[in-house]
């Protein structure tokens, strides 16, 4: 027997779902914005500004890709509703099936629209520069560095976004001791900011010949890529700039000319580093974008330690740094230290599914 009435209610709950999305989005005021960037496109100087219209057109493709997807999400309801008409004139099995598979699909899809709704940040926009570095534990934490990066870079193919490597240093005998890497997509920087912090691991390490339980550590920093016109800028009279050979793979040309670029922002300490592209030019421009993004993650810690400052301090509940624990043994858990919310599946997370932690995260703020 085919339960429409079902159906009908979890139809009409996602409908609600998405509309409450759709208002949280500002659908007419995205409307309105797009018209006014289509219209600054037409000018005829427009695309003599490199930096203003690479902006511009990044913005109208995020604005169309919004709406395209509540678009889409409406016009598939109005398809399981015409389902739902035909099955409740003629009950049929395999319509049904396919009317609760696609009902599913429109769930997975709508949760998606929700969380973009999360995504007011002032930067969540942005790209965004993630970099590892491996914790005290030698051979072990550089192991688990990798494990990182890979799960990370299994998660951005998932989200659809593009990874470069911007820097990478190999561990001693197996593993990374650092990656710095930049991930661009729509709100690359809204969805993995929930990732800085320090990650732990417990296992038996593979490296110990007495089977042991080892706990590594490693963590992650992420900074957003500001916009080429943005107000903020560094001075470059602090900032000291050495140049070194690049390492690793890159043919003669990369490895005997010192295209390799180091920057330090001198009154902070902050250093940004890249050897990926094979010109000293292109490495000091992306070099140049990182540490800028850096001091800008850093400006605003230190507004968001002046605001905690002012609130008063607040003892963590949880022992250590970390912000999420993967625990292999004694058993298979992944906990997130922050939202309390654990996954029994340590090798999906690993693999990239990192859906539930961020979605967790983002709903707390």
């Amino acid at each position: 027997m085919v339960d429409t009435e079902r159906y009908q209610q979890q139809l009409t709950a996602l409908r609600d779902t998405i509309g409450k999305a759709a208002d949280a989005l500002n659908l007419p005021h995205l409307q309105e914005e797009l018209g006014e960037l289509k219209e600054e496109m037409n000018a005829p100087e427009f695309w003599g500004n490199l930096e203003r219209s690479t902006s511009v057109t990044r913005r109208v493709r995020h604005i169309e890709n919004q709406l395209e997807h509540v678009d889409s999400l409406h016009a598939r309801c109005d398809d399981v509703e015409a389902m739902l008409s035909l099955l409740k004139e003629d009950p049929d099995e395999e319509i049904a099936a396919e009317c609760e598979t696609e009902i599913d699909a429109l769930r997975a899809d709508s949760d998606a629209l929700e969380l973009q709704t999360l995504m007011r940040g002032e930067y969540d926009e942005c790209n965004c520069v993630l970099s590892l570095h491996a914790g005290a534990g030698g051979t072990e934490a550089q192991d688990w560095t990798q494990m990182l990066y890979r799960m990370y870079t299994r998660y951005c193919e998932r989200m659809g976004f593009k990874v470069t490597i911007n820097d990478i240093l190999d561990g001693d005998e197996a593993g990374l001791k650092s990656v710095t890497f930049q991930v661009e997509g729509d709100n690359a920087y809204g969805y993995l900011r929930s990732e800085r912090g320090v990650h732990r691991l417990v296992r038996i390490s593979p490296f110990d010949s007495n089977a042991r339980r080892h706990t590594s550590f490693s963590s992650l920093d992420v900074a957003p890529i500001l916009p080429e016109d943005d107000k903020f800028e560094v001075n470059m009279e602090e900032v000291r700039i050495d140049t070194y050979r690049a390492g690793g793979a890159g043919g003669q040309h990369v490895n005997r000319t010192d295209s390799a670029v180091r920057m330090t922002h001198v009154p902070t300490g902050t250093v940004a580093q890249c050897q990926n592209e094979r010109s000293q030019i292109q490495n000091r421009e992306v070099c140049l974008r990182i540490l800028k993004s850096r001091l800008m993650e850093l400006r605003m810690r230190e507004k968001e330690d002046q605001m905690a400052d002012i609130k008063g301090e607040m003892k963590k509940i949880e022992w250590g740094s970390q912000i999420r624990s993967y625990v292999f043994q004694p058993y298979t858990m992944v906990k997130d230290h922050r939202t309390g919310f654990e996954s029994g599946n340590v090798d999906d997370v690993m693999d990239g599914n990192l859906s539930g932690f961020i979605t967790a995260y983002l709903k707390m703020q």
